[in-house]
């Protein structure tokens, strides 16, 4: 009978091979426990004297899995869920630390391996060979220290069967259904580790941004709901852990379980979790004492105490924040409380979901990189933060996983392997490059993505059923549109023609990002020129406001303004509220800004009644939802299924903000030529919104006064400032306007 080592040889010799940054360990080995653990997180052990005095020390590591690692009792770093994730059939990251200053004459270096993303066993509610192939991976570790005295002698310690390994305290931990640590474990019984038979020729040096630690929230209140249970609540919904800080006596239990809501009577609520447990389970030791997972991560707002050791109090509870270490570049804030608390979702939103990768949620069974949630939201998400580094190493895994045929999955990495694809989401791969390249003015992710590109609009044109159309493929269409026929989740518009206008818009990127890095691209040029031809001659009328905002969005309707007027109808109509989903809603206050319809754009934006930005701040939310109507107007559920409290796509809404409402539009890639042409609306009051670009900031702040506009801008570089219909062209500085 085959080991679990054993069967995944025989699969990962079938499986392909993709490097970016390849890393070499001088000496290093791959190694793993002797026997299985089960559940039980394993700690690899090595100790060490040092020769002499050292002049540096660093350390190299990655693992199957995540680790922990602490040279002397101490964190080699701040990095949170290393190595991160990653396609790891084709690229695993490996992390290096200075750890110079951690190491002493005698030493131990202890790193605890847990499962992480890469052995746990998901997609929750799905069963497959796939799936059970990775919770049977086994646990792995390479690590390499790299030690210079002071009388220039080097010696290398690496990981071989020198190393120990022995049972660590913590007892489980899984993505999905969290961690049990027993405090009063003490590491005796060390066995010798032996060497894994894993390939060294996927490992690449550290792309991402490191995940970290970063805003720290105490406990706002803790009550007793309704139903008599003991909650704590941190007002604000996150993504990380909780952090306790208490004193007790040897054996007492916490058990702590995570939620974002709750339900209509005030109780706890997480039935929309799936099958993920999100409990926290800790055994206390004598005194005072102070803990947080290391291997797991939490999306939630609300503690339900279901055992805890006295009485608990809010000095008991922080809420630790943890997502990529991305740089917040863009600022909102304006006239209007709710659109204040609006713009804060949405900020809170993309912190929760950028953990590495773009998820779609950060607490149920799932937790995915969507593709088509990514692309929606991409130009917000690069205006509010610096996600350069952030997206080229998550399009490096879409590069990877993309199939020879050109099929984009839906998820990156490739969690269904399912050869399917969708219109708006496989289309990541070519409106993520092209809009990093936009924000950041850096052509080299339009040069390493290019090809990715090309296989993509390849991959459409050989399996249409229509020449020059998209046509009988299996798509999401507008999914989550308002406007779905009952028991469906795709809204009305149609599947052929949201896919056909995605491909002309995919031929169209190609080619401008093949003019940029100077390739021919003739050929796509007339494709879309054939697309779009074809587009009009197929699709004269348009049925849904998301079939009409992305027919202009695209540049496919023969009169942009005809069709602007018939969405404006619609909307109207309507009752003035959207119907659109995940492909409309991205567009809509766009295309009607831009052609004369900014006041029904506002009204969309600051309406409160459902459907609506507004309803869903008026019901408490601290993130944008799923649904727009997540929670009903009788303030019971939309369902358990696939309800998301914490899904950042439909703040998208917050990049029309920045070029519409503010008016900041970059005239050159990157920021270095810029258009400011503030519409202010008299409801807003105010607005005040600054980006900080590659070349500098840029900020446009606009309030009434007197019934007078007053308006302030800062532009680093020369700049086409719009003013009440007049244009103004400016060099870098500081400007005041009164209309």
């Amino acid at each position: 009978m085959k080991s679990k080592y054993d069967v995944y040889r025989l699969m990962n010799g079938l499986r392909g091979q993709n490097r970016m940054a390849a890393f070499h360990f001088k000496s290093a080995q791959w190694i793993t426990s002797r026997r299985s653990l089960g559940d039980i997180c394993p700690l690899f052990r090595k100790t060490f004297e040092c020769r002499g005095e050292v002049r540096s020390a660093v350390v190299f590591i990655t693992a199957l899995g995540v680790y922990d690692a602490k040279l002397n009792g101490l964190s080699v770093g701040q990095y949170v869920l290393a190595p991160g994730w990653t396609s790891y059939e084709k690229r695993l990251q490996v992390q290096r630390y200075d750890v110079t200053s951690l190491v002493s004459k005698s030493n131990t270096l202890d790193i605890t391996v847990g499962r992480g993303w890469f052995a746990s066993p998901m997609v929750g509610w799905e069963k497959s060979a796939e799936k059970e192939y990775r919770y049977n991976r086994p646990d792995g570790l390479i690590a390499e220290l790299q030690l210079v005295y002071q009388n220039g002698e080097r010696e290398i310690i690496s990981t071989d069967e020198s190393w120990m390994y022995a049972e660590s305290a913590i007892r489980f931990s899984e993505i999905y259904d969290g961690e049990i640590y027993d405090a009063t474990v003490q590491q005796s019984r060390f066995l010798q580790a032996m060497p894994l038979d894993w390939p060294y020729d996927k490992l690449i040096t550290q792309e991402g941004e490191e995940i970290v630690e970063r805003e720290r929230i105490e406990a706002k209140r803790i009550f007793t709901a309704p139903n008599g249970e003991t909650l704590v609540d941190f007002g604000q919904e996150i993504t990380g852990y909780v952090e306790l800080s208490l004193t007790a006596k040897r054996g007492g239990l916490v058990r702590i379980s995570h939620g974002e809501m709750l339900d209509v009577n005030g109780n706890f609520y997480n039935g929309n979790y799936g099958s993920a447990k999100a409990l926290l389970i800790y055994t206390c030791k004598d005194g005072a004492q102070t803990y947080h997972p290391v291997h797991t991560f939490f999306g939630f707002r609300y503690l339900r105490l279901d055992s805890y050791p006295g009485a608990p109090q809010s000095c008991n509870f922080t809420a630790v924040a943890v997502y990529s270490n991305i740089r917040q570049t863009g600022y909102l804030h304006s006239g209007h409380e709710k659109l204040n608390q609006l713009f804060s979702n949405i900020f809170w939103g993309q912190r929760g979901n950028f953990l590495d990768v773009p998820t779609d949620c950060p607490q149920r069974d799932e937790r995915l990189g969507w593709t088509g949630d990514a692309q929606v939201f991409i130009k917000t998400a690069s205006y509010n933060f610096d996600v350069e580094r952030f997206f080229i190493k998550w399009l490096r895994d879409l590069a990877a996983d993309q199939r020879e045929n050109g099929l984009v999955p839906d998820v990156i990495p490739d969690y269904f392997k399912k050869e399917k694809a969708s219109a708006a989401w496989g289309d990541a791969a070519v409106i993520c490059p092209w809009q990093i390249y936009q924000t950041y003015g850096n052509a080299q992710v339009l040069s390493e993505q290019f090809q990715t590109m090309c296989k993509w609009v390849d991959y459409i044109t050989a399996v249409t059923e229509t020449p020059d159309l998209w046509t009988g493929g299996d798509h999401y269409g507008d999914w989550l549109g308002l406007d779905a026929p009952s028991g469906s989740y795709k809204g009305s518009s149609r599947e052929d023609f949201i896919a056909s206008a995605f491909y002309a818009n995919a031929a169209s990127l190609v080619t401008k990002a093949g003019e940029v890095i100077g390739r021919d691209v003739s050929e796509y040029k007339a494709l879309h020129q054939r697309i779009a031809a074809a587009f009009q001659k197929a699709y004269p009328a348009y049925n849904t406001q998301t079939e009409c905002a992305v027919a202009i969005q695209f540049g496919l309707c023969p009169d942009a303004q005809t069709t602007a007027d018939t969405l404006a109808g619609m909307i109207r109509q309507a009752g003035c509220s959207l119907q659109t989903g995940f492909v409309g809603t991205p567009y809509l206050l766009h295309v009607l800004s831009r052609h004369g319809y900014t006041e029904l754009a506002y009204s969309l934006l600051l309406r409160e009644e459902y459907p609506s930005w507004l309803y869903s701040v008026n019901r408490g939310a601290t993130t944008i939802w799923e649904h727009w109507d997540g929670i009903m107007e009788d303030g019971s559920f939309w369902s358990e299924a696939m309800n998301s409290f914490n899904h950042y796509a439909y703040g998208s809404v917050a990049d029309w903000v920045y070029e519409e409402a503010a008016g900041i539009r970059p005239l050159q890639p990157g920021f270095a030529g810029v258009s400011i042409a503030p519409k202010p609306d008299k409801r807003v009051g105010s607005l005040n919104v600054s980006m900080q670009t590659r070349h500098g900031l840029v900020s446009s702040a606009w309030r009434y006064e007197r019934e007078r506009m007053i308006c302030n801008i800062t532009t680093p570089v020369q700049a086409q400032i719009v003013i009440a219909n007049t244009t103004y062209n400016v060099p870098a500085g500081s400007y005041q306007y009164k209309v």
